[in-house]
């Protein structure tokens, strides 16, 4: 037996109940990635000040050292940019990083 189409009244409520449906799932979905996002930053602000404090202690450490360790360079008759140019090309040329070159001095001819 076939049924008679729905009417206006029919489809109208049979509409405004699946955007209701629709919109109540959307705000539940919404409710539930606010509190998974602050219970996370939570979590985060809990870490970041031990391990920030770790880093520092690092990056101090290693900033100490890495200024002890490095000699000055003397420069003679040219001045600290072309010294950088002069460093940069001889890493490059040789396929050594700069950071392990050790420059004593740097003389114009």
């Amino acid at each position: 037996m076939v049924r008679d189409p729905l009417s206006q009244l029919d489809a109208l409520v049979v509409a405004l109940s699946g955007f209701v449906i629709v919109f109540l799932m959307l705000a539940l979905l919404w409710g539930v990635i606010l509190v998974i996002s602050r219970a996370v930053s939570g979590m985060e602000r809990h870490q970041v000040p031990a391990m920030s404090a770790s880093m520092q202690a690092t990056a101090s450490a290693r900033g100490a050292a890495s200024a002890a360790a490095s000699p000055q360079v003397v420069l003679e008759g040219i001045d600290e940019t072309q010294a950088a140019c002069v460093m940069a090309i001889v890493s490059h040329e040789t396929g050594i990083p700069i950071d392990q070159l050790v420059f004593k001095s740097i003389k114009a001819v």
